[in-house]
Formats: C-alpha cells, sequence, structure tokens
C-alpha cells in the first residue's frame, strides 16, 4: 500500500471495531473519547501504543489516528472479519481529489473494489482532529463538520480562496461565514477545479449570488489567485490581497469574536510583505490591518524548495550563521553552500527551525511529506525533562535562533532536553514580545494560529507563559489551526476593508 501511495513513511488511519479494540493501538483521553463517539466520527489523532503494528502504520511519531465505523456498510465489514482494525484511505490518486465515477476508480490499479450504486454529489474527505485539553484542533474539517458555520460581525458577501496548500474556501453571506469541505493542495489543476466546484455548490446552497469582495493571499505564485481574480472581474470588482499571517490571525479573532490581539502565527512559509518568507510572527492585528511587532531571525533556506526536503541545509545554515561546525556535506558541497548563504532566499519559519533542529539531532533528515521532521521532532519535545539547557537570545524584537541554535549544539544533555529547551526558549521568545507588546497596548488576549500550534508541547509552553504574564490564551477550537483558516480570515478582512 504504501508503494502504491508513494507514502513511504506518511501516517494512514486506522478504522477500529470499537473502543475496546482502540486500547491495543491508543490511549485516548476523554476529550478524544468523546471527539470519536459523536455523531461527527472524524479521524482523531491519539497517543500511540507502541508495537510493531502502529510503528508500521504511523512511523517515528508518538500519535496514531484513529476513528471508528459510520457507515452501515463499515459495520457489516466488522461483522463479518476477525481483525479488530483496518487501515483505511482515500480512492484517489496521490495529490488529487477523490474519484466521482466508478470508471476513473478502476483506473486506479487496486486489486478489489467495493462498489456502490449511489452517486458522489458532492466529495467530502474525513475530519481529522486532536485534543488540545478542553479544546479541538481541527487538522482537517471536513465530513461531518461541513457545512456549518461561524458568525461574523460583518454584512456583505465574501468569498475566500485560501492559500495553495491544506486548502478549503470559505463564503460569507448574512453575517455568517461557511467554510467548504477540506480541499487539498493547488499543485494539481484537478484540486483547483475541486476548489471553484465547492464554492459554488456552497454560492447555490445559500443563494450567495452577487460578491461584495473577495480574499486571497499575497503571494504572487499562489494558483489561488488565478481563481479570485477571474470571480472578481466577472463581478465587477476588485481582490483583496492578505498577508498570510494576518489571515490566521483574523480566523482566530473571528472565531473568538475579539475585536483585536497580538497573535503568535508559527508555521512553514507565508509570503511577507517584505518578500521575505515569514512563519515565526508576533503580529498586532484586528481584522482590516496588523502591524507586525517581532519575528524570528532571518535563515538562508539554501537551494530554496530544496532546503524544505533537505533539511539537513537548514541545519547547515543555523550553525553556518555563527561559525559552523556541521559536516554532514562533502568540503566542495560545504564550499558551494557557504556562497550561497548570501544569496538565498530569507525565512523567518517556526517550522523550518523546528525542521533543522530534528536534522541536527538525527531525528529526520529528509522530508518524504509535509510536515514530516518537525512531527517526529515532537514526540521528543512531550519526552524533555529539562528546559532550561537553552537561553532565549533576543535583539530588540527579533529572536536570534542561530545562537540559539550554537548553545543547543554546545549543551549536553539527553536529545529530548536539548530539543525541548531549544524549542521552549523560542516559545518564551515569542510570547515575551506578545507579552510586551500587549501590555504597552492595554490588549488582554495573546492568540496561537499556524501550522506548528498543532504540536501540543508547543501549544501547552505558549499557554502556560501567557498565562503566567496574567494575560489570556487563545487557540483554535472552530477553525483549523493550519492553512484551512485562511479562507475563513481572507473573507473576514476582505470585508473589512470594503465595507468595514
Amino acid at each position: 500500500m504504501r508503494e502504491w501511495y508513494r507514502r513511504k513513511e506518511k501516517p494512514f488511519a486506522i478504522m477500529v471495531r470499537d473502543l475496546k479494540a482502540l486500547e491495543r493501538y491508543g490511549m485516548p483521553s476523554e476529550h478524544d473519547r468523546e471527539l470519536l463517539t459523536s455523531s461527527h466520527r472524524p479521524i482523531v489523532l491519539v497517543p500511540k501504543v507502541d508495537s510493531d503494528i502502529t510503528e508500521l502504520v504511523a512511523p517515528g511519531l508518538d500519535t496514531i489516528g484513529v476513528f471508528l465505523p459510520y457507515t452501515s456498510m463499515q459495520h457489516l465489514l466488522f461483522h463479518h472479519l476477525q481483525e479488530d482494525a483496518l487501515v483505511m484511505t482515500s480512492a484517489n490518486v496521490p495529490g488529487e481529489p477523490m474519484v466521482l465515477r466508478e470508471s476513473d476508480a478502476l483506473t486506479l490499479g487496486a486489486d478489489m473494489y467495493l462498489m456502490h450504486n449511489r452517486e458522489i454529489i458532492n466529495r467530502c474527505d474525513d475530519s481529522v482532529v486532536r485534543s488540545f485539553q478542553d479544546k479541538t484542533y481541527y487538522i482537517r474539517k471536513s465530513r461531518g463538520h461541513i457545512p456549518s458555520h461561524i458568525d461574523l460581525p460583518l454584512d456583505g458577501v465574501a468569498i475566500g480562496v485560501g492559500a495553495q496548500e491544506g486548502l478549503a474556501g470559505a463564503l460569507s453571506f448574512k453575517k455568517r461565514l461557511y467554510a467548504t469541505q477540506y480541499i487539498g493542495d493547488a499543485t494539481s489543476p484537478g484540486v483547483l477545479e475541486f476548489l471553484e466546484e465547492s464554492l459554488k455548490y456552497l454560492r447555490r446552497l445559500l443563494g450567495a449570488e452577487e460578491l461584495d469582495a473577495i480574499g486571497m493571499d499575497l503571494h504572487p505564485g499562489h494558483s489561488t489567485r488565478r481563481l479570485a481574480k477571474r470571480w472578481a472581474e466577472e463581478s465587477g470588482i476588485e481582490p483583496v490581497e492578505v498577508q498570510h499571517h494576518h489571515a490566521h490571525a483574523a480566523a482566530l479573532l473571528v472565531e473568538s469574536k475579539l475585536d483585536e490581539m497580538v497573535a503568535i502565527t508559527i508555521d512553514g512559509t507565508g509570503y511577507g510583505d517584505d518578500g521575505v518568507a515569514w512563519g515565526g510572527e508576533v503580529l498586532l492585528s484586528n481584522l482590516k490591518d496588523y502591524r507586525r511587532v517581532g519575528h524570528l531571525e532571518e535563515v538562508p533556506l539554501l537551494g530554496g524548495e530544496k532546503a524544505v526536503y533537505d533539511v539537513r541545509r537548514i541545519a547547515f545554515a543555523l550553525a553556518e550563521m555563527t561559525g559552523g561546525g556541521l559536516d554532514y556535506f562533502n568540503e566542495s558541497e560545504r564550499e558551494l553552500f557557504r556562497k550561497m548563504m548570501p544569496r538565498s532566499g530569507l525565512s523567518t519559519s517556526f517550522g523550518r527551525v523546528l525542521d533543522g533542529i530534528s536534522a541536527y539531532l538525527d531525528i529526520c533528515r529528509y522530508r518524504s511529506y509535509d510536515g514530516e521532521p518537525a512531527m517526529k521532532l515532537e514526540r521528543w519535545l512531550n519526552e524533555a525533562k529539562r528546559l532550561d539547557l537553552v537561553p532565549t537570545v533576543r535583539r530588540a524584537d527579533v529572536i536570534d535562533t542561530p545562537a540559539m541554535f550554537r548553545c543547543m549544539m554546545e549543551a549536553r544533555g539527553s536529545r529530548a532536553d536539548r530539543a525541548g529547551s531549544m524549542v521552549h526558549a523560542m516559545v518564551r521568545g515569542l510570547v515575551d514580545i506578545a507579552a510586551e507588546r500587549a501590555e504597552d497596548e492595554g490588549m488582554e488576549h495573546i492568540g496561537l494560529s499556524g501550522g506548528v500550534s498543532y504540536n501540543r508541547a508547543i501549544s501547552t509552553w505558549t499557554k502556560e507563559i501567557v498565562e503566567s504574564r496574567g494575560l489570556k490564551f487563545v487557540c483554535h477550537d472552530l477553525t483549523p489551526n493550519g492553512d484551512g483558516c485562511i479562507s475563513t480570515g481572507q473573507c473576514a478582512v476582505a470585508l473589512s476593508r470594503t465595507r468595514g
């Protein structure tokens, strides 16, 4: 199956017969059990029971995705099988939307097919969630949770087309905001068509014909912008460009019903106002505007996109900025990379630093799926006993991650303690900046958004440090932490700027 899906390391989800069977594979909390047995029946990431089987399903991770049967066919299947769990995944070509027709399914080359006589009108992936204390973090908000709405403080009809990866569209109508089901990554033309179909379906469902505003990502290379520009032209309006991390902050403002906050937005990448790939940001934000008040140090991405996959390059760049010392590459390669340092694109991404830590500590040096090095690092953060091996190094409102990386390299301690100390120091630095700005502006809320915030240790440390400063911590519970919330933020910002 891994060969057929080209998923060498990417985890699969398993459907278990019942909660008793689940105990062989995972250790759900009470909140996890509530999610698993809800009528929505999502895939829930729970702490993994270590075994040969669970390691095959979710290699290198300390969580496993599990869900319960939710159709009659699935209950019948388990009735006739002795097995208590099955690997379940979508029947589609990797990177493409789920197929709609039997003729398309038959081209997949599977050994056996189970067909249905009902036509698929509106395809929808399984929802994927994980618990954070009493909150629900949506990794993928889809089947069972869509369509649904959250209240919006602005009237008007607006569309958000999302970013480029982890897509969902959004539509605001009569002071309510509706998101589409999970769409996928817009690198495929089929996914872009799916996005357009899903937004059209929402418009027909609600009777939202005339558009007042349409929001799109600031990145000039995102293919979703083509749809936004075409629909804007057809409606006789100008599309509104929304900076990626402002969209994250705006989505969190909408779902938490707040007018303003200091938002910590941490992820893999988002196009910044200055052309740098942002991803470790502190933003003073409302729905209309934002001000960048802090961030992580800019680090070169050696070879651009290649550094995202060969994450040794990120570790090399971080070390090279404070004197070098890593020998992943031969001398000629090291010399070439040193020449590339001043010419390479820059990134302030928290996710990229996590990749560099994962590479340096020999946890994961090559990325085979989105987020892999950082996801495999999480189990080590959860196991950390000491968090004081690396200090927070700060220059004004910039967190000096290369200097801190050097401290981690020179620290003595277990792999878990060095990883935990480095990441905790980064979190502490960003929260300190956010808390200072909140106090200066008379604000009391500090929010956390972005794909990195799915990491339970990072969310926990952020919440603890925020509350230790006497401020209120805000996190996602209705919209995805990752890029699935971008379209929601785009809708709110676009309406705020055109009608607010």
